[in-house]
């Protein structure tokens, strides 16, 4: 069965490995690290499916894994759920639940979340600027502010194709 169009990260706690659910097939990546390295070394998952758990935390902080996958800021009642339990929550809600997010102009994107976040946490005004502070600090609190604004924009192109692909996909 597919799930359109989805990715998750899978957790199998006696083998301590993570599975992605990868647009309809199960990777199984070579350590319990998410990073670009792990996804170029990643094999097939072909081991029993029903001993995974959906990860709690779907966000990927790797910046070049995390503009390849597109895991979502899935609801905290489907966290911890085995992956034929979510396969149906995600067959009976989830299409339905992804589609009012983006109907609604909501991010669903768990990375885009997080840079959001980080943005928001990000102090900009005048008024947290204290004359101690070194141009090197000031330096790269800017370097870090350009680098959130690339991965922001970044997430915005794939939040863009995931609403194309979901608002205009026939069922």
């Amino acid at each position: 069965m597919l799930l359109r169009p989805i990715d998750a990260i899978f957790v199998h706690p006696k083998q301590r490995v993570y599975v992605v659910y990868y647009r309809g097939e199960l990777w199984q990546l070579p350590r319990m690290k998410i990073d670009d390295r792990s996804w170029q070394n990643k094999r097939l998952y072909t081991d029993d499916s029903s001993a995974l758990y959906l990860s709690t935390h779907q966000t990927i902080n790797d910046p070049v894994l995390s503009q390849k996958l597109r895991t979502l800021n899935l609801p905290v009642a489907v966290h911890g759920s085995t992956l034929p339990r979510f396969e149906a929550w995600w067959e009976t809600h989830g299409f339905k639940w992804l589609k009012d997010k983006l109907m609604k102009g909501q991010s669903p994107l768990a990375g885009h979340q997080a840079s959001i976040k980080a943005i928001d946490n990000h102090p900009t005004s005048a008024s947290n600027y204290s004359p101690a502070e070194s141009h090197s600090t000031a330096r790269n609190s800017v370097n870090q502010g350009t680098a959130l604004s690339l991965k922001k924009d970044v997430f915005a192109e794939m939040l863009a194709e995931l609403t194309e692909e979901v608002l205009h996909q026939p069922l």
